[in-house]
């Protein structure tokens, strides 16, 4: 660690922060901060869609949301090179970032609470938009915290673990209590509880000591914070508007709203990536420590992915675009599926709550063993299985029907088969998360920890979120049972690519300095 330490600066000021024995409960307390609004942009989202008869093909479109966080490399290389003022100034460059996230991610959830009535879906989809835009910046700036302080698999192992318990124990209060919330009240109420809920880790944050060499006092830090905070919200508002505005507009204009249509650019976008890559590698590889490309701020981190793997890139890149194929697919239709099967709010949030919670919790802990403690081409094959498992429980729940006899505690027959299925669906893609985020840590080069994370990362959703985004055409023509059929054998599909990736090794760097010019 003080080898480490020493090449890399920032993991020195962030070990004089947090003790290691603090990091698992800092893990657990971002997690939960992070997994609180993913959940109501995503599956609560949908849901509330559902139960206000949003068409099913319209609903599979608002899962176009969760792609933001795929193109977070495009923002990450500034949470690495910029301080946020006045946050960074006293707190340092990542909780700063952090600070100023978790501001963006309540004043967007709260706009979504008083959009609740959904009778304008572009509005709906803006504060959406906006809300995954703040959750995935907290994530880039925790995700680079958590490399610099453990930069091995064994130790990545427990702290992907505490953070992956909070991340998904946020997402099953998220789910579960908001939609328990939505059933009692509504939705907007239901939404107001879960910002409220969110905002709880700021202080906590703004507590901790100082970074090592901070000056200015903290009053004066946070005030000048807050401002600055303000400032980017609101400019962040009104891009992103104009954005929207401007690709409805153009997706108008040359028929994208025809499914079919869609279908195919979809199908296109997903290829670039790849196609890119594959060209570039050649020319990429050949370049010297001072080739403009690998010391830019913004290209450089993703110059030096291709330059480390080479070719082994390829099949890496497409192994990852497929391994969480299942978990992105079952979070899109799901809940669509448990409306459409007849079980009321209240049954759903029981399904979310404490039976997801405890599977995802044992899920995780055993992926996470799993990984630190056994070869990881074994740990990922075994987490693929468990992701097909999960979404083919969906596809025999979509043959089941809600109500039936009473069992116990007011449970029927059918609300144990709801019960049964969740419970399978958290366990495998927790296990299966919890393996994959360490595999992702291990790829990356720790002088560029929050861009290279965020492109991985991201590129591992770009593919199952532009399909999630077609749920709806893909339902209406095969069904529940065949979509869920078909996702889950889309997961098993990555194992296909083990033996390309466990032979990638990467080669080390030929320049020690890591500055960017």
């Amino acid at each position: 660690m003080t080898a480490i330490a020493g090449e890399f600066p920032d993991i020195v000021s962030a070990d004089a922060v947090v003790a290691p024995r603090s990091r698992l409960l800092l893990y657990l307390l971002l997690g939960f901060s992070a997994g609180l609004p993913f959940y109501m942009f995503n599956a609560v989202l949908l849901l509330r869609l559902a139960r206000h008869d949003v068409d099913i093909v319209t609903v599979g479109f608002f899962a176009w949301v969760a792609l933001l966080p795929t193109f977070k490399f495009a923002w990450a290389p500034l949470l690495d090179r910029y301080d946020v003022p006045g946050f960074g100034r006293f707190w340092g460059k990542r909780r700063g970032w952090l600070m100023l996230a978790q501001l963006g991610i309540v004043t967007a959830m709260v706009a979504m609470a008083f959009t609740s009535s959904d009778k304008n879906l572009p509005l709906t989809a803006l504060f959406a938009v906006l809300l995954a835009f703040w959750t995935t910046t907290f994530e880039v700036a925790a995700d680079a915290w958590r490399i610099e302080l453990a930069p091995t698999a064994e130790q990545q192992g427990p702290i992907v673990a505490a953070n992956l318990w909070g991340y998904r124990s946020a997402m099953v209060a998220a789910g579960s209590g908001a939609i328990y919330i939505a059933a009692k009240s509504d939705w907007t109420i239901a939404y107001l509880v879960i910002a409220a809920a969110a905002f709880l880790p700021f202080p906590i944050l703004a507590a901790m000591r100082p970074d090592p060499g901070r000056g200015g006092g903290r009053t004066t830090a946070l005030v000048t914070g807050l401002t600055a905070s303000a400032i980017a919200v609101v400019v962040t508002t009104a891009i992103t508007a104009a954005v929207g505005w401007a690709l409805l507009s153009a997706i108008g204009s040359i028929g994208m709203k025809d499914p079919k249509v869609m279908s195919y650019w979809v199908f296109g976008v997903a290829l670039l990536p790849f196609i890119a890559m594959g060209a570039a590698v050649p020319w990429l590889r050949r370049l010297g420590p001072d080739a403009p490309a690998r010391r830019s701020v913004a290209v450089g981190p993703y110059v030096n992915v291709a330059w480390r793997y080479g070719y082994a890139v390829i099949p890496i890149l497409l192994f990852v675009s497929v391994y969480r194929m299942g978990d992105v697919m079952a979070l899109t239709l799901s809940h669509p599926l448990f409306n459409a099967l007849g079980y009321g709010l209240e049954q759903i949030s029981v399904a979310d709550g404490a039976v997801a919670l405890l599977s995802s919790m044992l899920g995780v802990a055993l992926g996470g063993w799993l990984a630190a403690k056994a070869p990881m081409g074994r740990a990922l094959v075994i987490g693929a299985i468990m992701s097909a498992l999960s979404n083919w429980v969906f596809a025999w729940l979509a043959h089941q029907q809600a109500g039936g006899a009473v069992l116990f505690l007011g449970a029927t027959s059918g609300d144990v088969k709801l019960y049964l299925a969740m419970a399978v669906d958290q366990f495998g893609h927790g296990f299966e998360g919890a393996v994959f985020v360490v595999y992702l840590s291990m790829l990356v080069n720790p002088r560029f920890p929050g861009a290279q994370y965020a492109l991985l990362s991201g590129l591992a959703f770009l593919l199952p979120r532009l399909l999630a985004g077609l749920s709806g055409v893909f339902q209406k023509a095969i069904g529940y049972d065949g979509f869920f059929i078909m996702a889950g054998a889309m997961s098993l599909g990555a194992i296909v690519f083990m033996p390309m990736i466990m032979q990638a090794r990467p080669r080390p760097d030929d320049d020690l300095e890591p500055e960017l010019a």
